[in-house]
């Protein structure tokens, strides 16, 4: 239950260890890792977003796809750094499409690179990424080290999640992203936007994902959100002790 008390900026004093900006969709996700967490969650309103902290983490529904949510977690960075209380970690969390077999329903996918699948220009000869148009990237990498530790803790696959503004529909689009990339577990809409504002900002990026339903041919049938947003709530209640201990000065990777 969360509990409605607004704050202002002056209310965001650190909590014991690093701060952690966990980053949603939407609300149920939001919730659904607040749920792991024994405590009631605070209401902070900042402009431009509403956070939700509960125990050491900071909780954002940034919004769905990347622009809404690069910029959502863009103005809870930058009020976090103008108050005096950075960061140390973003993370972004959620469901997510799994490519099969390697991502059945219910399971956990953990990124060791976050890109954006579908930035950049068609051509005869296919797909070009922008950076074979000269501009930006289209990859983050999270921590090596982290990435590793939260596959432990929580049994999740390690993999490529990459970043669409279009979901998959179809069998046809499926083949096309694995043939691109062939090390993809996941497809979701927000996570390079969230890597994107982490990264303007210099703060180190993680993607958790709970796979909901099968890449390809659009079929509710399919889905399972209800395990999928289960399996987030189990997979945060065993890695937040892990989160915020984690110190992003003493990484070797």
């Amino acid at each position: 239950m969360v509990l409605q008390v607004q704050e202002g900026l002056g209310q965001l004093i650190a909590p014991a260890g690093p701060r952690v900006l966990v980053a949603t969709a939407v609300s149920a996700e939001r919730e659904a890792v607040a749920a792991a967490s024994s405590g009631t969650a605070r209401e902070i309103r900042l402009p431009g977003a509403t956070l939700h902290r509960t125990g050491g983490l900071d909780l954002l529904a940034a919004g769905v796809g990347p622009a809404l949510a690069a910029a959502s977690v863009s103005a809870a960075l930058t009020a976090a750094a103008l108050n005096g209380t950075p960061y140390g970690l973003v993370v972004c969390a959620g469901i997510a499409g799994g490519f099969q077999p390697g991502a059945p329903v219910g399971s956990l996918v953990v990124a060791d690179d976050i890109v954006a699948a579908d930035l950049g220009a068609e051509a005869p000869e296919g797909f070009l990424p922008v950076t074979e148009l000269g501009f930006g990237t289209v990859s983050h990498r999270p921590p090596e080290s982290l990435v590793r530790a939260i596959a432990a803790a929580t049994g999740a696959g390690v993999g490529t999640v990459l970043t669409v503004s279009t979901v998959t529909g179809s069998a046809a689009r499926a083949d096309e992203l694995r043939a691109r990339h062939p090390r993809a577990l996941a497809e979701a809409m927000e996570g390079f936007g969230v890597a994107e504002a982490a990264g303007a900002h210099g703060v180190p990026v993680l993607e958790i994902r709970a796979v909901s339903n099968p890449v390809g041919p659009r079929d509710r049938a399919a889905w399972n959100i209800g395990a999928a947003l289960a399996a987030l709530t189990g997979a945060f209640g065993k890695l937040t002790p892990l989160l915020e201990s984690w110190n992003p000065h003493e990484r070797t990777d």
